[in-house]
């Protein structure tokens, strides 16, 4: 049984190893990069990323960035590949194949269909001498010093640098496209993230969102609209304009300050100028008013028009926290 230090050091190794091999990758950004990434731009296809073993796994994550951030991608795994998936790649699509030592026998077995298929292919490899990097179009090199793993066996600095360069390619494809959170959030629509760039005030309404009693009603009708409405709040109004707002938490603080309520009117204890939101306006920008203001509730309008009130937990159950 190892002690907790001896846990903790091998841990802080690990880190640093792998923190090494990210470092050592910068020498590979150069213009040979810039011409990966302007081959992919120029493409009239997809970006298919093949690997085997740990390799796929990378390339199934690097996938699912390059789709996430509008790069169309599909994985391909190199043993199935020369087993029948090869109608997977079409023309004008580019490969990105992924081998640590570029000499396994299925990169061996695959590269060359794709090359008589006409694709170009960049590889993403540890070894820049071997049959995959000699026989791809683009080579960029995610060699490593050792692994991290204590035997210097088991893929752990290399899957971390080919990730990173997956990465790198990634975000620099997206930034040539001038990729914008609204593109995000199109990709993104069920996601927290895609949320929070998407979901409109207007979405979450409810058709029956739109309490409201008049200036001089009494705490009774107040009290029966709220309930009604099941917001813990209304709208306040006099002559069609809007005065102010009255939350439970208003109701509270007249109880306790021992008044005699049944004497009191809606303009007694409501609150005025209240916060208000457009419609338009992102849902999540109205929770974060909300947050800044510590209050629960905010008044929607369209323009000058009152539209309704949006309560701080329909927006919290939309996930966009």
């Amino acid at each position: 049984m190892k002690s907790s230090s001896d846990i903790k050091k091998n841990a802080k190794e690990t880190i640093a190893i792998e923190l090494a091999a990210i470092a050592k990758l910068e020498s590979s950004i150069n213009d040979n990069f810039v011409s990966v990434i302007n081959l992919i731009l120029s493409a009239q296809g997809r970006l298919i990323v093949a690997g085997i073993g740990k390799s796929a796994n990378i390339a199934n994550k690097m996938v699912a960035t390059f789709n996430s951030t509008g790069q169309p991608a599909i994985f391909l795994h190199a043993a199935d590949a020369i087993h029948g998936d090869l109608g997977n790649i079409q023309n004008g699509d580019v490969v990105i194949c992924i081998s640590k030592s570029g000499n396994t026998p299925e990169v061996k077995a695959l590269v060359p269909f794709i090359k008589s298929m006409g694709n170009k292919i960049i590889a993403l490899t540890g070894n820049t001498k071997s049959f995959l990097a000699k026989e791809s179009d683009f080579t960029l090199d995610v060699s490593v010093e050792q692994e991290a793993c204590p035997n210097n066996l088991a893929p752990t600095s290399s899957t971390t640098a080919q990730l990173v360069m997956g990465d790198a390619i990634a975000t620099s494809l997206l930034a040539c496209k001038d990729f914008s959170d609204k593109d995000f959030a199109r990709f993104h629509p069920g996601g927290t993230l895609g949320k929070r760039l998407y979901l409109k005030v207007e979405d979450i309404l409810s058709d029956d969102s739109s309490p409201k009693v008049d200036y001089n009603a009494t705490i009774n009708e107040v009290i029966i609209e709220i309930s009604q409405k099941r917001l813990g709040a209304t709208a306040v109004f006099r002559d069609d304009k809007l005065e102010g707002i009255i939350t439970d938490g208003d109701l509270r603080r007249m109880l306790e300050k021992g008044d005699a309520f049944s004497v009191l009117l809606a303009k007694d204890i409501m609150s005025s100028n209240p916060k208000t939101i457009s419609v338009n306006n992102l849902a999540y920008d109205a929770l974060q008013i909300m947050e800044d203001n510590k209050i629960s509730q905010i008044i929607v309008k369209d323009k000058d028009m009152y539209i309704g009130i949006v309560h701080i937990h329909e927006i919290l159950k939309e996930g966009i926290l």
